[in-house]
């Protein structure tokens, strides 16, 4: 509608603006490839991933949606500088623009890779790799269990060298698919029914060769804590000497072929054969050496004056034990004879200081009746008492008359 020649203007509500300027947006860019480093990363409750992607000039929002990040091989975090596609859109409530990401990967290093040095970092970290863990392998295992597809050239591989090597060795094997999206379950479940079962001595889990991503199974985490967890020893043989997985680090041991595992814990029978005919041949030489040295002891004995005499021996020895006895016969008496003259000297000093010897010599005592006071003095004593008087030998009662 026209007024005064001038064209009518139009005036957009808020929500008008932005969806017009959403349609603009998304029709221009359906599709881009960003790049940038990963700044204020949220992983949310939901699955969803937000967080903004900058460089040294601007920052644009990003959201990467549970129903496409589920498949990502690494974990985003703040500071990785990666490639993004997607859509360009507009956050109506906010009326922000940003990018709704559809894929994302690492820049200058592969997904995969990223994956496996973050997953090795972090068991590194919890103590999966540390020696103090590692199981150690046995000598002559009379069980073996394999853990690998049964129509790979592992397998063919491990049986041609106990075929080879030490046929009485039986192997048990617990086939699994060793890439795919299903290997990582299968092989984990393997090592734990091996440890359920208890029917082996040591543990092989590997495979042949092949590319990064024909080896991932182990590098699975699920993997890697089912070898940890193990009780029976696990050794970890994938793919080619060059190649390394998060299952080597774990494991009790680390083999670079399946076939160089097998040979590592299944012995050359003729080995073994050839080490116990050099330890009997040993044996026989230590018994025979032994004999010859205790042959000429008894040649020696047999010589000597003792067998050869046994009677003298004996008179001999009859000749000591009498003068043994004399001699502790003399001993005894003189003993005796100084005890004697000691008790005797003893004895006199005895009799000299004993009151009985002074009263041998005249001399009485005598004592108050009746509480037999000793009288020292004649003062202690009135007319009618009554004394006891003792003499050397004997004594007597008698009543004080008079006192002087």
């Amino acid at each position: 509608m026209m007024q005064n020649g001038m064209k009518e203007k139009h005036i957009y509500t808020v929500s008008e603006l932005t969806k017009y300027i959403r349609a603009i947006v998304e029709e221009s860019f359906p599709g881009v490839w960003v790049e940038g480093e990963i700044s204020n990363f949220i992983f949310h409750s939901s699955g969803h991933m937000y967080f903004s992607l900058r460089d040294a000039g601007s920052t644009i929002k990003c959201a990467f949606f549970k129903y496409s990040n589920q498949k990502l091989k690494f974990k985003p975090k703040d500071g990785m500088k990666v490639i993004c596609h997607g859509s360009v859109s507009v956050y109506e409530p906010r009326g922000d623009y940003q990018l709704i990401v559809e894929g994302l990967e690492p820049k200058g290093i592969g997904a995969l890779q990223l994956q496996f040095e973050q997953l090795k970092e972090k068991l590194q970290k919890e103590g999966l790799f540390d020696e103090k863990y590692k199981i150690p392998i046995p000598f002559l295992p009379t069980r073996v269990g394999v853990v690998t597809s049964p129509t790979g050239a592992a397998i063919q591989d491990i049986l041609n060298i106990v075929r080879r090597r030490f046929a009485n060795i039986e192997i048990i094997i617990n086939p699994v698919k060793v890439q795919g999206v299903d290997a990582k379950d299968e092989i984990a479940a393997a090592i734990k029914q091996f440890n359920e079962l208890k029917n082996i001595d040591v543990m092989i889990v590997g495979r042949g060769g092949g590319s990064l991503e024909d080896l991932w199974p182990f590098n699975e985490e699920v993997v890697a804590r089912a070898i940890f967890a193990s009780k029976i020893p696990v050794i970890s043989a994938v793919g080619h000497e060059v190649d390394y997985t998060i299952s080597d680090f774990v494991a009790d041991f680390r083999a670079p072929t399946p076939s160089a595992a097998a040979e590592l814990v299944i012995p050359r029978k003729e080995d073994l054969v050839n080490l116990i005919k050099t330890a009997l041949e040993r044996l026989n030489n230590a018994i025979l050496g032994g004999l010859d040295v205790l042959k000429e002891k008894l040649d020696s004995l047999k010589e000597s004056y003792v067998l050869r005499q046994p009677l003298n021996y004996i008179i001999q020895r009859q000749q000591r034990i009498d003068d043994l006895i004399k001699d502790i016969s003399l001993r005894i008496n003189h003993t005796v004879d100084m005890s004697g003259e000691k008790f005797g000297r003893l004895t006199s000093r005895l009799e000299a200081l004993s009151p009985l010897s002074i009263l041998n010599r005249g001399y009485s005592i005598t004592k108050r009746l009746p509480e037999g006071t000793v009288l020292k003095d004649a003062g202690m004593l009135k007319n009618g008492d009554r004394v006891e008087t003792k003499l050397g030998v004997g004594k007597f009662r008698s009543r004080v008359e008079s006192i002087d």
